[in-house]
């Protein structure tokens, strides 16, 4: 059980998504910043290790064949099949060396944007005595994005370390931030200016909300 009620997690930091040699990049999907979001990361992964508070990754993988990846997703993106992208096993579908991800580490596979559908999180989160999510990860305005969704309407409140997530362009993710700060959907932290994963009730690297207009 986590003392202080919070975990990490860490959605599709992956070779293939992040890495300049993966699959993502190479078929011209690459994600603005990546590496950069990887590295802001690491430190949170570190401090949240140092303080005993669960950190947990999710992967989005694909079996031999692919036959779990599905029409909508194939459509998305077609090409990623001709690379053998994300599949399960290989170098490409394995977290970012940078972060740490061991064999004993919290690892959840997934075939969907959302980190909680047809997947063991939301059981494993609540058995760990979860009640809030630090979150990071790719892509911000997919992935994270959906699962900060997700993670809302089960009723775990969202803090989302911005710095420490990456989209296709800047303007992409800021948008992403931008939609879920301003309805209230997720606290939104930087690492880079001081927010500490050790500390997620401190006041360091707290990111003002913008202020939504009158309907």
């Amino acid at each position: 059980m986590t003392s202080s009620g919070h975990a990490l997690l860490v959605v599709d930091m992956q070779n293939g998504f992040c890495h300049p040699d993966g699959s993502f990049p190479r078929v011209g999907r690459g994600l603005e910043g990546a590496m950069d979001a990887v590295r802001n990361a690491a430190i949170a992964v570190g401090q949240a290790r140092r303080a005993h508070i669960p950190v947990v990754f999710t992967r989005h993988v694909y079996r031999p064949g692919r036959p779990d990846e599905g029409a909508a997703l194939i459509r998305n993106s077609p090409e990623l099949a001709g690379v053998a992208g994300l599949a399960n096993g290989t170098w490409d579908a394995a977290v970012c060396a940078e972060l740490g991800c061991g064999p004993d580490d919290l690892v959840v596979d997934k075939v969907r944007f959302d980190a909680f559908q047809w997947t063991s999180l939301e059981p494993l989160l609540r058995g760990l005595g979860v009640t809030d999510l630090m979150i990071c990860g790719v892509v911000t305005n997919i992935c994270v994005e959906t699962t900060a969704r997700s993670a809302f309407m089960r009723d775990f409140p969202v803090t989302l370390l911005e710095d420490c997530c990456a989209a296709k362009t800047r303007r992409l993710h800021e948008l992403s931030v931008e939609v879920l700060s301003s309805y209230e959907l997720a606290e939104i932290v930087s690492v880079s200016r001081g927010f500490d994963a050790a500390d997620p009730r401190g006041a360091a690297g707290r990111l003002p909300s913008p202020v939504m207009a009158s309907a």
